[in-house]
């Protein structure tokens, strides 16, 4: 009796296929990621993308009256602070108000523009880093640490998301901080009030992405997804916390 022949391989899914598939099926990417050869464009690809929608979504914002307008009202009230506490003269006000008034969003998009940059790049080497230690050491996963990039690259497709998610948003309601998270719930949103600060952190878009994560970290390390999620979502929170308290910690400090 001839020996049976072998099936073929499945053929290796293309990028585009790749970066789609992070949406409706996680796993079976990250799965093929994890027995695939290398391939920079796993996270090189979605971080320009990111960068990309971010220049254009912060030309659209900045770009409404509505938006602009916000931004001196928000100025205008921080000066007001300042004044209410001592810390600077009415004279001083006067100053910091026309200023204020001459280059109000210069600040803003000086941000937009090198924020998302740095964003692009930084996510998917640290966001590997936290996948590789958690894998490896809490895990006991044995897999390299630009599988975890390649992975953490193709999930921040989240992120390329929820750009356009967060600039319909803005553009709809007209508030500069609208997002998909509890914060959008707040009439008046301040973002020097840590509660409010604390509401804009539970984001649907930013839960997704971490589940996302802890798919592909559950694919590369074997664990079963419940684990990898506590593991992740754990650090997140304790991140999420230390962050705001940094906040207000240097708001108290400087008179915030």
């Amino acid at each position: 009796m001839p020996p049976a022949l072998e099936s073929p391989p499945a053929p290796a899914t293309s990028l585009a296929g790749r970066l789609i598939n992070v949406f409706a099926a996680p796993g079976d990417v990250f799965g093929e990621v994890k027995t695939a050869a290398p391939s920079v464009a796993n996270w090189l690809v979605p971080a320009l993308l990111f960068m990309v929608l971010s220049w254009l979504s912060a030309g659209l914002i900045f770009s409404q009256p509505a938006i602009r307008q916000q931004i001196s009202e928000l100025a205008t009230k921080a000066i007001d602070r300042q004044v209410e506490k001592g810390k600077i003269s009415g004279a001083q006000a006067d100053q910091a108000r026309a200023a204020a008034e001459k280059f109000g969003s210069v600040g803003y998009e000086i941000g937009a523009a090198v924020a998302p940059v740095f964003a692009a790049f930084a996510s998917p080497f640290f966001g590997g880093l936290i996948l590789w230690l958690v894998g490896v050491f809490a895990l006991k996963g044995p897999f390299s640490y630009m599988k975890a990039v390649e992975v953490a690259g193709l999930s921040n497709m989240i992120l390329a998301l929820s750009v356009i998610v967060k600039t319909l948003l803005v553009l709809i309601t007209g508030n500069l901080f609208a997002s998909s998270s509890l914060a959008l719930l707040v009439k008046d949103f301040d973002p020097q009030n840590s509660v409010h600060s604390l509401l804009a952190m539970v984001d649907v878009m930013v839960l997704w992405l971490l589940m996302v994560r802890s798919i592909g970290l559950a694919r590369l390390s074997g664990a079963s997804v419940g684990k990898a999620a506590a593991w992740i979502f754990a650090i997140w929170i304790v991140f999420t916390g230390a962050m705001i308290g940094f906040g207000a910690a240097i708001r108290a400090a400087f008179g915030g």
